[in-house]
Formats: C-alpha cells, structure tokens, sequence
C-alpha cells in the first residue's frame, strides 16, 4: 500500500491539505477551500504543468506530455472544460496534449502566437479579461528584462494569468523575471512563480517578486536543476507559505 502523508494546515483564512509524493505516477496534492466552502484542488504534475480541480470542473495549465525523461499520461485524465497556454515554447505548449485534454466544451485560453500556431482557442493578451460561468481571467505581463535575455520572453508577447474561482485568486506567472507590472497584482491567495536563470527568476529576484505580489501560498515551479531550497529561509518573515513541490 502507497503511502500518502496528508496534512492540515489553516493559514490566512485558507484550509489547505498536502500530499506527498510518493512515487513516480503519482502527483503531489495540494487542497484549498474557497470563499463558498468548494475544494480546489492543485496536481503539481511537472516543471510548469498543473492541474487544478474545482466542484467538477478541470482546468490545464501549460499541458505537456514529456520533457526529457518525465512524462505526464494526460489519456488517464479527465477532459478539460479550460486550457490555458502561456506561451509557446516547448516546455508550455503541446499540440498533442491539447488535443488529447480537448473535449466539445473545453475552453482554449493562448497568447496570440500559441492560437495562430495552434489555428484555433481564444486569444488574449496583457491587460485583458474575460468571464466565464465558473471562472474569470486576467492576462498579465510575463517577460525577461535581464540584458541579453529579452530575446528569450520578450514584453508583450506572453501571458501570465490571474485565475479567480468562487473568490480565490492564482497567479499563474509564466516565465518571467520579477517585472515592474508585479506591483500592480493584489489579493492573491496562490501564487506559482518560477526561478531558473538565464530564462525565468533567480531565487533573489522570486524573494523580491513574492515581497511584492505578498500570496497568500508560494508555490515555486519551473526551476529546473535551481536549488530552490533556500527560499522558504528568505521569506520566512513575510507571512508567506512557501511550499516546495516536484517542479523540476
């Protein structure tokens, strides 16, 4: 019998339940309760790939079946009513697991350049919303402003995305260094912010990105082979909980 180690945690008004990774084809779990008492539900299944549950409905972010020697068996997985992309690179878009997680009612929410490579889903871009029955989204700005790395996440191109379901706000970063725009992002709740120079955020930069966004909950991902470690230190004064999960 698989062992999964399960705990409770209630922070700043959020109820949350973990759950450890105990094997390759399991995910680590993470369990927040909304304003209206429905559960969501955060599968941490690769680099910048999650899965997010809510009261039936199954969202996708960045789906992508195999990078390097991980895989993600998308066919095991439930259609999704919304998919959304931040950008086009190999590791977040994924003709083949977008069309494996597209059911007749699945949303596609891209970046432009993702939508015209992909000939169909909604596009949008920074400073834009848009509503739906369960959810609405913001676009936010996600770019490089290093010197000599714009060329990787030049401004204007990509998305991040503020998810709000039933009142709780995510922050879905993308790849993106700790930009000016940050500060104009309030209220979160869960943040997934990434950390792997020279594309996304060093450890410092995430640290100074999360004292200005202030979640609620941190999740670090996309970090590759970058000692992410050391973060829940840095911020240990800030009322941020940190989590760090299997996001190679």
């Amino acid at each position: 019998m698989k062992k999964i180690l399960t705990c409770l945690l209630a922070t700043l008004g959020l109820t949350s339940a973990c759950a450890q990774q105990p094997a390759t084809d399991t995910y680590e779990v993470d369990e927040f309760q909304t304003k209206s008492g429905k559960t969501v539900k955060f599968h941490a299944l690769m680099h910048a790939c999650i899965r997010i549950e809510c009261d039936g409905t199954e969202i996708e972010i960045d789906p992508v079946a195999k990078l390097k020697d991980r895989t993600v068996d998308y066919t095991a997985m439930p259609k999704a009513d919304y998919i959304f992309v931040t950008h086009e690179h190999a590791d977040h878009y994924d003709a083949e697991a977008i069309k494996l997680l597209t059911g007749e009612k699945t949303q596609l929410i891209m970046n432009q350049r993702c939508a015209d490579k992909y000939g169909s889903g909604q596009a949008m871009v920074n400073g834009q919303s848009l509503r739906f029955n369960e959810i609405s989204v913001e676009a936010v700005p996600a770019y490089n402003t290093t010197e000599g790395r714009q060329q990787f996440h030049p401004k204007g191109r990509d998305n991040g995305y503020i998810l709000t379901i039933d009142g709780l706000r995510i922050y879905i970063a993308g790849d993106t260094e700790d930009i000016p725009e940050m500060a104009d992002i309030k209220d979160i709740d869960i943040a997934f912010m990434p950390c792997n120079q020279p594309y996304t955020m060093t450890p410092e930069q995430l640290v100074r990105a999360a004292k200005t966004i202030r979640p609620k909950v941190l999740f670090p991902y996309h970090y590759g082979q970058t000692d992410v470690s050391t973060i829940p230190l840095l911020l240990k004064d800030e009322g941020i909980d940190v989590r760090i999960r299997h996001y190679e």
